[in-house]
């Protein structure tokens, strides 16, 4: 499933580069300077193994035409460690690797945009994320907290006027801090990297 997903985001990126357009100029004023968004990759909730139950919008502002914040917030579950890549990791899924149960995981994070050249842009993002583990019978079983990390190089893409937006990107995620996980979970995420690439697509509204 996540290798379908992970096609459909791919064209819709290729259709989109018909609509390019320059980034917010310096001295433009007349720009929406707020926005509402979340990522495509919802798509991933319609799995029928493992599904995320993924959750995110994006709150933005942009400061000037080059500069932008904005605060996400997210929540998804996994059963498998994160430092195995489900687009290219055949490993994820399987049976062996499957923690024995699952992580829930809430976060509220922080991104800031650096636009370079046109849409071309790089972003930084921080979220601490709380965790509830949950054994196979969904029993707690314990509580854990994250410091989420992703570093980004997308492209911002102009659609319907300047209404929408849709922004493909890849970047490098990971946990820069992990509090103890409870037996069972660590002997398994252990055995992965605590950083990844990560594909993304993000899209959204403005006003």
């Amino acid at each position: 499933m996540q290798k379908k997903i992970l096609a459909l985001c791919l064209g819709l990126m290729m259709t989109s580069t018909l609509q390019l357009t320059a980034q917010y100029g310096k001295q433009d004023t007349s720009y929406k300077r707020h926005f509402v968004g979340t990522t495509l990759f919802l798509f991933g909730n319609l799995a029928t193994t493992n599904p995320p139950g993924f959750a995110q919008l994006n709150l933005g502002y942009r400061i000037t035409g080059k500069d932008v914040v904005s605060l996400e917030l997210i929540t998804w579950k996994h059963a498998w460690p994160l430092g195995i890549n489900p687009f290219y990791n055949k490993a994820y899924g399987t049976p062996g690797e499957k923690f024995p149960g699952y992580i829930r995981e809430y976060g509220i994070g922080l991104a800031y945009q650096r636009y370079l050249w046109k849409g071309l842009y790089v972003a930084v993002h921080a979220m601490p994320m709380w965790q509830t583990f949950k054994n196979e019978n969904g029993n707690k079983v314990g509580n854990g907290f994250i410091i989420f990390n992703t570093n980004r190089i997308g492209y911002h893409i102009k659609l319907f006027k300047d209404r929408f937006f849709i922004e493909p990107s890849l970047g490098i995620a990971g946990r820069a801090y992990h509090s103890e996980m409870p037996d069972g979970f660590k002997e398994k995420d252990d055995k992965w990297p605590k950083w990844t690439p990560e594909p993304g697509l993000h899209i959204g509204f403005n006003f």
